[in-house]
């Protein structure tokens, strides 16, 4: 498999912002490692025997199961521990493992601003593809400038997976992804902005980057917990979407 080549990231902390439930929180984050880029269809294809068309663009109609499956083929590859198991398409996460996973989107969040307060890194059309480019597809990975912890492509080209619920309350097991992608404006493409899709979906502009970092503790790391999941999920408050139905 291509090398995965990750940076490193300092201990540190980020607040996140959820707009429906008009709630802000501070995390406070462990050293971790990330991608440096997003993962690309060469490595994807390595890992799962598909042939890559495009070997430097970010691997795209991956579903979040499909990418954590990635992040343990990945491990086992180079010899971690893997960081999931599954009991059909539930997933647990062993925060102990030193094996590739999904960032948290806290993690994630924190890793692209690179101590930048604002909505983007840098100036827009220098670090992002966006619809500004008038591109129809996601573009080789490290083709614009990255940010200060030397990570490319975090906003723009392909929004990606992260580890986290959406919104349980109202949207079950929809997970996050974050960063904006090739076909959007500039709103949607900034480092606070949170979207999510059902575990099983693919989209054309959603792919995913890896991270590693085990923590010792138990059902809880780096700004998720399980608890605080099943909280959120009893916490439904007004309509719920059309057709939607709680499962519990």
């Amino acid at each position: 498999m291509a090398d995965l080549e990750m940076a490193r990231i300092p201990a540190g902390s980020v607040q996140l912002h959820d707009a429906r439930r008009r709630v802000r929180w501070d995390v406070a984050l462990e050293p971790f490692e990330i991608g440096a880029f997003p993962v690309t269809q060469e490595q994807l294809g390595q890992a799962i025997g598909e042939p890559a068309p495009h070997p430097r663009r970010p691997a795209v109609e991956v579903s979040w199961l499909r990418a954590i499956r990635f992040c343990n083929a990945a491990s086992e590859w180079e010899g971690f521990d893997p960081a999931y198991t599954f009991d059909g398409e539930d997933v647990t996460w062993h925060v102990d493992a030193d094996g590739y996973r999904l960032p948290t989107e806290a993690e994630w969040e924190y890793a692209c601003r690179a101590g930048s307060t604002g909505p983007h890194y840098g100036p827009l059309a220098e670090i992002a593809w966006t619809s500004a480019d008038g591109v129809s597809t996601p573009q080789d990975v490290g083709l614009k400038l990255p940010n200060l912890n030397g990570l490319f492509d975090m906003l723009g080209n392909v929004w990606e997976w992260c580890w986290d619920l959406l919104d349980p309350a109202r949207y079950d097991d929809y997970r996050v992804f974050r960063g904006g992608g090739f076909a959007d404006d500039a709103w949607s493409v900034r480092a606070g902005t949170r979207r999510g899709g059902p575990p099983r979906a693919r989209h054309d502009d959603v792919g995913f980057r890896v991270a590693r970092g085990g923590f010792a503790t138990v059902g809880a790391a780096q700004g998720w917990s399980a608890r605080a999941d099943r909280d959120r999920a009893d916490g439904a408050e007004g309509p719920l979407p059309t057709g939607w139905t709680p499962r519990r």
